[in-house]
């Protein structure tokens, strides 16, 4: 197993907390990672990515051409980044704010209304976790389960009190890929 994901969207988005959470998730089941972040050069809302390698033997070079998953959470990461998904690979997008829609036939296109199932939860900054929710219950590179204790082994101190509201995003998350794509 060798999977690569790109995030990305604008800063403040939790594009680097979602791709630490899988990472993370990964280390804990004992996999190899990479976690690699870029920043834009704007101090607040400027561009924001990050790559996440997951395998099951040493990784050779953390550099990504073709990832096999992109989290696209904004319209100009969407554009940017939809023509370069692996072939066979998935596409989510935050089907709240982009208003684009994938147009290849080679690969998965999971859009996802991320930012509408956050303020459900009451709380906008989870969208982020939704989108990770919904990816990895559609491309199941890790159980859900491993993202739930990732959260709970480190969520920082100060956002403890987010933990039970994280749960819910996970799942309302995977609960949206699995009615687009229902386990056979």
């Amino acid at each position: 197993m060798h999977q690569s994901f790109l995030l990305a969207g604008f800063g403040g988005q939790g594009v680097m907390f979602a791709g630490q959470l899988l990472a993370y998730a990964a280390m804990d089941e004992g996999l190899e990672v990479t976690w690699i972040p870029s920043y834009g050069p704007e101090m607040r809302g400027g561009t924001a990515h990050c790559y996440v390698v997951i395998s099951d033997k040493k990784i050779g070079s953390p550099i990504v051409n073709n990832p096999d998953v992109v989290l696209a959470f904004n319209n100009p990461s969407f554009t940017k980044y939809e023509p370069i998904v692996a072939k066979g690979g998935l596409l989510a997008s935050n089907a709240s704010l982009i208003t684009e829609q994938s147009r290849r036939e080679d690969i998965t296109y999971l859009p996802v209304p991320a930012t509408d199932i956050a303020d459900e939860i009451g709380n906008l900054r989870l969208m982020n976790v939704v989108m990770l929710g919904a990816v990895v219950t559609a491309h199941a590179v890790l159980p859900l389960d491993s993202i739930k204790r990732a959260l709970e082994g480190h969520l920082p101190a100060h956002r403890r009190d987010m933990l039970p509201d994280n749960y819910t995003a996970l799942e309302r998350g995977a609960a949206f890929a699995n009615a687009l794509f229902p386990v056979k």
